[in-house]
Order: structure tokens, then C-alpha cells, then sequence
């Protein structure tokens, strides 16, 4: 019997290695999105420092929850932790601001580096090229500081644009033949400095001109406008049917580069705080809690982040190709806190069209399992906003002071991999191949 399950396991990825197989190829070798994939890998090391900072910044303790004359000696130390990190947020999430919250500018960078360097163009001039028009384009600067918002996730669709349309721009001007003829006499380093200094000059009024209009047409600069056109307005997600079409729409974004939680956050954040608070009343004076849109299934839908990415890491953790083993392991703590852009764009998730599916799908199993789980009191309803970026564990039981949360979030795992399981399989077979050749 295990015999025939494993052949028809086999059989499965081996049906769907073949019907995405090439088609992931021929996406993945398109010289743009090959650039797209191989840029981001420049933000990653900077992703995986800057998560450790933020999550030491967060304690997992509701400190509202808190009282020392009953706390034991785990919740005392995890509230002299907490007092610590508020009183110095700032100096703790300082080295998180300028690598994790950076990453915007920092993947614009390799993106246009890659393609330059496919193009065989001066990769290290067209990276600094992109970098300074990308902060023309995404900051603002008054009295003297810059403003940080779309440096980081918000602005990595704006990066990905950036990134591509620099390295064109200048290899524009490298296919007509628009640049300096200088004797061979003059030092390399010399040339290519006399000589990017048209397609920098070109990069910065095309750019920068376009950001001009775009704030006095619009009020606001390209990045907030392309962030105000994705945002949905939608009003819906009371529902089932309605959180999950949100969170859908929030996945595919991710799939595109963009960071699509951060966009559908603010609807889905604030109908789970005020449903929170309604069961919270509703504990308070011992009635049954009735409100099964609140921040708990919110916090389901990312276990591992984005995705549910945390059974997709367990299986990377013990992949046969080196890179996925690495990356795995560097992403396992980050992600049992929630955070997995190392995964989305160091996989790639991003453009993956294998991977793709149980990424969309994942987080639309486990929001109806927990939904249903909370409809027959299977598991507590949420009642308790928890702290944000703590493991999906300590956010499971703080939420609902139950450890059969806790156990259901296991589960929870257990789907995520299930499904990860035969596409990550399919990849890691295509990428075998390629190795051994």
C-alpha cells in the first residue's frame, strides 16, 4: 500500500514536471526576468539580518496582559525584555531600518546589475546609476532628511521598473555609438567615467522629469501613486469569501514582485482589531465570542509569512540542492516569526510559475480550516491582539490564551508542507538536472 502511494506520488510530480517544467524554463531564462531574479539575491543577505533585529525589537508578550504580582519568572523576563526594547526601539530596529528596510533601493541595484551584466555592459555603473535615480524617484528630502517609506518592500515594484529601464536607457546609447571617442592613451577608469556621464544625465531627466509630473498631476510621487492604484478598495472582508478574495489578490501581488501584504494589511488589520475587540467584550461578560473575522485568522494566513512559506522552508531544510538547503536553514527562525522575503524573491517564489500555485493556495486552505475550526469551537476565537513578528506559536496561544491554538497552528504546518511538497519537488528536480549537467 505505502509502495503504491509513493509511485503515485512519483507519478504526480512527474505529470506536473512535465506540463510546467518548460514552461518554467522559458520564463526563467528570459533575460528581464532572470535579472529580476538574480537582483534580488543582492537584498538577501540584508533581509536575514534585518529580521533578526526586528524580532528582537518585538518580545512575543501582550504587556497589556501583564501582571507582575502573579507572573512567573518566564513572563517577568519576557516583560523586562519588552520594557528594554520600547525604551530603545529605536537603537534595536537601527540596523533593521538600513539593511531590511532598504531593500527597495538595494534590490534596484542588482536587478540593473544583473541585466547590465547580461547585456555585457558596465554592470557596477549602471547598479550606482539606478540607485540615484531610484532616490530621486522614492524619497523626499526636508530639512535635511530623507524620507525612508518607499525605500524598502513598498518601493520594490518601483525598483523592478527602475532597475530594467536604466540599464535600457543606457544601452541605448551604447548600441548607437553615443559616447566620447577617446585615445587609447586615456585609462580605462578614466573612460568609463567620461562616459556615463550621458546615460546618468539621461537616466535622471527622464526619470525624475516623469516623477515631476506625476506629483503635480497627482499630488504624490510615482511610488505613492502606483501604491494608491494597487491598493484595493474593497469592503468586503467580513466575509469568508471576501477575506479570502483580498488575501488572494495579495498573493498574486507578492508573484509580481510587489509586496502585496503590505497592501491589503490596512483593511484586513483593521476589521480583525475591531472584530478582536468585540470577542474581548464579549469574553469579558461570559458569553460565547461570535466573531470569527478577527486578527487570529489574519495571523494564519502568513504563518511563515507570505503564503504559508514555512512548510515550503522544512522542506528546503532538507533539500538536495545546496542553495535551497542553505537558504532554507537561514530563513527557518525569520520564518516561524512570519517573515520570508528571503524566500519570495531568494527561492524565487517571485515569477515562479511552479511554485506559484501552492503559494496562492496555501493561505486560502488554512484561513477556511481555521475558520471552520473557530465556527465549532474546535479552536477559541481570537480575543487578545497579540504582538506582531513573534513565532506563529507564541501569537497562537496569546491570541486566545489556549494551547489547542497551538497545536492547530502545527497542523496548520503540517498542510503548508503537503502542499509545497509536489512543486517543490518539480523545482528541485529541474534544478538537479541543471546541476548534474
Amino acid at each position: 500500500m505505502s509502495s503504491n502511494k509513493k509511485e503515485k506520488s512519483g507519478n504526480m510530480i512527474e505529470r506536473l514536471n512535465s506540463l510546467l517544467g518548460p514552461v518554467a524554463m522559458k520564463i526563467g531564462n528570459q533575460r528581464h526576468l532572470k535579472a529580476i531574479s538574480s537582483g534580488m539575491f543582492f537584498a538577501l543577505p540584508f533581509m536575514v539580518v534585518g529580521a533578526f533585529f526586528l524580532i528582537i525589537a518585538n518580545p512575543p508578550i501582550n504587556i497589556d496582559a501583564y501582571n507582575p504580582d502573579t507572573a512567573g519568572i518566564f513572563l517577568k523576563a519576557l516583560a523586562g525584555w519588552k520594557f528594554w526594547a520600547v525604551a530603545n526601539y529605536d537603537a534595536i530596529t537601527a540596523p533593521y531600518t538600513l539593511t531590511f528596510g532598504i531593500i527597495g533601493l538595494l534590490s534596484s541595484f542588482g536587478i540593473s546589475y544583473s541585466l547590465a551584466n547580461d547585456y555585457k555592459l558596465n554592470a557596477a555603473t549602471n547598479g550606482l546609476i539606478t540607485m540615484v535615480t531610484y532616490l530621486l524617484v522614492c524619497t523626499t528630502i526636508k530639512d535635511g532628511s530623507i524620507n525612508l517609506e518607499y525605500l524598502g518592500s513598498n518601493g520594490l515594484f518601483v525598483a523592478i521598473i527602475l532597475g530594467l529601464l536604466v540599464v535600457e536607457v543606457t544601452r541605448f546609447f551604447e548600441v548607437k555609438g553615443i559616447k566620447l571617442k577617446l585615445p587609447d592613451s586615456v585609462p580605462p577608469m578614466v573612460a568609463n567615467f567620461i562616459n556615463s556621464l550621458l546615460p546618468l544625465l539621461a537616466n535622471i531627466l527622464i526619470f525624475y522629469s516623469i516623477n515631476l509630473v506625476f506629483i503635480s498631476s497627482f499630488g504624490a510621487n510615482f511610488p505613492a501613486v502606483v501604491m494608491q492604484v494597487l491598493t484595493p478598495g474593497l469592503n468586503i472582508a467580513g466575509s469568508l469569501g471576501g477575506l479570502l478574495a483580498i488575501v488572494v489578490f495579495g498573493q498574486v501581488l507578492w508573484l509580481f514582485g510587489i509586496n502585496g501584504t503590505s497592501i491589503i494589511f490596512p483593511i484586513i488589520f483593521t476589521l480583525g482589531l475591531s472584530q478582536t475587540g468585540l470577542n474581548a467584550e464579549q469574553f469579558a461578560a461570559g458569553e460565547p465570542m461570535t466573531h470569527l473575522m478577527n486578527l487570529q485568522i489574519f495571523r494564519i494566513s502568513v504563518i511563515g509569512g507570505a503564503g504559508n512559506t514555512l512548510g515550503l522552508v522544512l522542506l528546503m531544510m532538507y533539500s538536495k540542492v545546496p542553495k535551497f538547503k542553505t537558504l532554507g536553514r537561514l530563513s527557518f527562525i525569520p520564518g516561524i516569526c512570519s517573515i520570508n522575503e528571503p524566500i519570495i524573491f531568494g527561492m524565487p517564489i517571485v515569477f515562479n510559475p511552479i511554485l506559484g500555485i501552492p503559494f496562492i493556495l496555501t493561505p486560502v486552505v488554512t484561513i477556511v480550516l481555521t475558520y471552520f475550526a473557530e465556527k465549532f469551537s474546535i479552536i477559541t476565537n481570537g480575543y487578545i491582539v497579540d504582538p506582531s513578528f513573534s513565532p506563529f506559536f507564541a501569537q497562537a496561544y496569546l491570541s486566545s490564551m489556549d494551547w489547542k491554538n497551538v497545536v492547530f497552528t502545527f497542523f496548520l504546518v503540517a498542510v503548508s508542507f503537503v502542499m509545497y511538497y509536489p512543486f517543490f519537488k518539480a523545482v528541485e528536480k529541474e534544478e538537479l538536472k541543471l546541476l548534474a549537467e
